[in-house]
């Protein structure tokens, strides 16, 4: 099984050179998990905000992406502190907050996410990150602050302060939502209406200018290759259910 620590210094190398590729992930079987891994993919969401899960069963999914070398991104609900610590502490290697619109908001997650003194989370080694207190407890609160910190702009709030927002350290990834977004700028669902895309251009070069990545969603090969293009560096690329579903309903076409 990998070690999570070293999953995320890899992915982080990657994710600085070429750019990772990633799922969004429903499921609750750590089968599907694991087999992403085995796929290629750098990285899972695992999905609380809009997907089934709760702590308990993501553990598992957790386990499953070090099977197969996956690094396992939990999206939470929220931002709060019980929210953000317990993914961390069952072994996340990275958290994703959805609908960050201000500096004070962006600051909080990492206060949340970082022990000091690079925040203020909540400390307990004896927990599964911790390996229930088997790690060197020096070890784990170091490690534990490589963790991978995605923050979600969804909404025009959230784009016009975003110049503030990019002043908070401990951001690795200013994460597009594309859907939201269309819905915030009056096209709901229109990802590729010029306005959307122009607001996201507009995030993209201001990330750059301060050497912070951008992610976003496509469930398009197209759009995977046009965000790519444009320097967008970790994609999302669909949910899993949505995957298989288009695969069956292929072979239903094919086969009848």
């Amino acid at each position: 099984m990998s070690d999570i620590t070293e999953m995320v210094i890899n992915f982080r190398r990657k994710l600085n050179r070429d750019g990772v590729l990633g799922i969004f992930s429903k499921t609750s079987d750590p089968g599907f998990v694991e087999v992403m891994g085995y796929s290629g993919m750098d990285y899972v969401i695992l999905d609380l905000e809009h997907g089934p899960n709760i702590v308990q069963s993501v553990q598992n999914l957790i386990r499953a992406a070090q099977v197969s070398n996956i690094l396992p991104i939990v999206r939470v609900k929220e931002s709060c502190a019980s929210v953000i610590g317990e993914v961390l502490d069952i072994g996340a290697g990275g958290i994703q907050v959805p609908q960050i619109t201000t500096k004070a908001e962006a600051k909080a997650v990492i206060d949340r996410a970082k022990f000091a003194p690079q925040g203020r989370r909540g400390v307990c080694r004896f927990v599964r990150a911790a390996h229930y207190s088997a790690k060197d407890r020096f070890e784990y609160f170091s490690d534990a602050n490589k963790a991978v910190i995605i923050l979600q702009i969804e909404g025009q709030e959230g784009i016009n302060n975003l110049d503030e927002i990019l002043t908070v350290n401990g951001i690795d990834v200013i994460f597009i939502g594309p859907y939201d977004l269309s819905q915030s700028l009056g096209v709901a669902g229109d990802i590729d209406n010029p306005i959307v895309e122009q607001k996201m251009l507009e995030v993209i070069q201001k990330c750059s200018e301060k050497n912070i990545m951008v992610g976003t969603f496509v469930d398009t090969l197209d759009n995977a290759r046009k965000w790519k293009n444009h320097g967008v560096k970790y994609i999302s690329y669909s949910v899993d259910m949505g995957i298989f579903y288009k695969a069956m309903q292929d072979i239903v076409k094919c086969v009848r």
